[in-house]
């Protein structure tokens, strides 16, 4: 493995192939006027973190226009049958300002029978088509870039179609989709390192197992032993069963085109969730990490305190 490894956090690159080029024409003019001038005559849902419907509470003649309201950093939303179209208004009550906000969406499994797109002020930009759910994509963008709009399409059978998606709000600035969050696989540098150590949602040290490796995501999971638990948001990170030596044990992903291998000694493994999943951030050796860390503190440059032993 290389010394550092940059996969949830880059700035640069893409993680997923971007959104393919609108096919077939946007939304009709007429349907498009009905979102901007409100959605007259459509229904309302709203909740707090999830919303879940039904198209054919629509009149089968009618494209109506459908609200909903979400008030959180992440949930789900799902439409059976889909007719017409949605708009879903985000109002998050845990995150100020919106301006620096990221907003990223995930198709759940075997979403179908809908487009998504990306509307401001009356322009659409295609992020999701229907039936086009590439490995693990994730497209994210500004939250002040506008609204998402799902517009079911032409089905002859609409009882076999659900479109879903997962939904996630982050302070971290990010790329236009998940793909950004890892590329392009080079070493973080001491400066990144330090500031991963501070802002990171897991920071363990520890060893690698073993990697595998998934084609079909393009995607790569690193299994680690971990001695030292320093911080974790979610419980990637769970105490080894007995008669393993103790520690914990957990799994981080990473891009399969970064290459990674198992690699002899100890890391600082750094990195960040999205839609569950820990992904890979700096992963510098644990020596190398100490030798930095000492010498920034010797400067005052230390942008947080951890314990280095």
């Amino acid at each position: 493995m290389r010394g550092a490894t940059r996969a949830a956090g880059g700035r640069a690159g893409q993680l997923w192939p971007r959104p393919p080029a609108p096919g077939p024409g946007p939304p009709s003019l007429l349907l498009l006027l009905a979102v901007l001038l409100g959605g007259a005559g459509a229904q309302y849902s709203s909740d707090l973190c999830s919303w879940k419907g039904s198209g054919l509470t629509h009149e089968a003649h009618r494209k109506e226009v459908e609200q909903v309201y979400l008030r959180c950093s992440a949930g789900t939303v799902e439409w059976m049958y889909p007719t017409g179209a949605l708009i879903v208004n985000l109002r998050p009550n845990t995150f100020s300002p919106s301006r620096n906000l990221t907003l990223c969406i995930k198709p759940l499994r075997g979403s179908s029978g809908a487009n998504i797109y990306l509307e401001k002020t009356g322009e659409l930009k295609l992020l999701v088509r229907d039936g086009d759910l590439g490995p693990g994509q994730a497209p994210c963008f500004g939250f002040e870039q506008g609204g998402l709009f799902v517009e079911a399409t032409p089905q002859q059978d609409i009882s076999r179609r659900t479109t879903g998606f997962q939904y996630e709000l982050t302070s971290r600035r990010t790329g236009p989709d998940l793909h950004a969050l890892a590329a392009p696989c080079r070493p973080c540098s001491h400066t990144e390192v330090l500031l991963a150590v501070c802002t990171s949602d897991f920071v363990v040290r520890g060893s690698i197992q073993k990697v595998t490796h998934e084609p079909e995501r393009q995607e790569s999971a690193i299994h680690l032993n971990v001695s030292r638990l320093y911080r974790q948001k979610s419980r990637v990170f769970r105490p080894a069963p007995e008669g393993e030596g103790g520690g914990w044990r957990g799994r981080v992903s990473t891009l399969l085109e970064c290459g990674v291998r198992p690699g002899h000694g100890e890391f600082l493994f750094t990195g960040h969730m999205h839609f569950g999943e820990a992904w890979l951030g700096c992963a510098p050796r644990f020596k190398d990490f100490q030798r930095m860390y000492r010498d920034a503190e010797e400067r005052g440059l230390n942008p947080c305190e951890m314990g280095t032993e």
